[in-house]
């Protein structure tokens, strides 16, 4: 193996949480209530991606210009205030694999402006070769397009490509692309599908870390 390709949202940093809480704000503002429960029944998926979903749910109610406005105005007002929490182990993976030679990406439904925010703030922008973001792919998870362009600029087969998710639809686009998946749960935890495709499901980043260095995984 000789990449490792993240996904942010839920896997690096704690922001999942952070979006129940722009999308209520963002929710009210639009007329349709308190929206923050949308984010378990999206997880993975950028706006556009996601329309169906928001439009079974709210109908004619549902705007999806008004949705990306003000969740980027409680987004962009609430990171100027606060630093989101990284998750445990994130520093010691990345080192590890900045050390051992493998090529690091990353593969995000966020838009782009947001993770490199992130990166910078958690001073970990450096690691990175690639970077795929939800607004550079017509497609978003579950689709595997934008894992296959992480691996195009990569200069990588999927099968040479370790990928890191936590969400369902983050999960079928790795697997759907040829990458070999590990999941490490966040708010979701894993149902039976996803158990018969994932390759391994691991507590956190530094059980990933022990679990990489070990050998654990192969290219097939």
């Amino acid at each position: 193996m000789k990449a490792v390709i993240f996904d942010m949202d839920g896997l690096m940093f704690d922001t999942e949480r952070v979006f129940v809480k722009a999308w209520d704000y963002a929710g009210e503002k639009i007329g349709i209530g308190k929206a923050g429960y949308m984010t378990m029944k999206t997880l993975g998926m950028n706006i556009v991606m996601s329309r169906k979903v928001w439009i079974d749910e709210f109908g004619a109610k549902y705007s999806e210009e008004g949705l990306r406005k003000y969740t980027k105005e409680f987004l962009e007002d609430y990171y100027k205030n606060n630093k989101v929490p990284v998750k445990k182990g994130l520093y010691n993976l990345l080192e590890y694999l900045h050390k051992s030679n493998y090529k690091i990406a990353v593969a995000s439904s966020s838009p782009r402006w947001e993770v490199e925010k992130h990166l910078k703030d958690a001073d970990i922008l450096k690691y990175f070769n690639v970077i795929v973001c939800g607004d550079m792919v017509e497609k978003s998870k579950p689709e595997p397009e934008i894992y296959l362009k992480a691996c195009e600029l990569l200069n990588l087969e999927p099968c040479q490509c370790i990928a890191l998710e936590d969400s369902k639809n983050g999960i079928l686009s790795a697997y759907n692309a040829g990458c070999k998946t590990i999941m490490v749960p966040d708010m979701w935890q894993p149902d039976d599908e996803i158990k018969k495709i994932v390759y391994k499901v691991i507590s956190d980043l530094d059980a990933v870390k022990v679990f990489i260095e070990e050998g654990n995984i192969e290219q097939e």
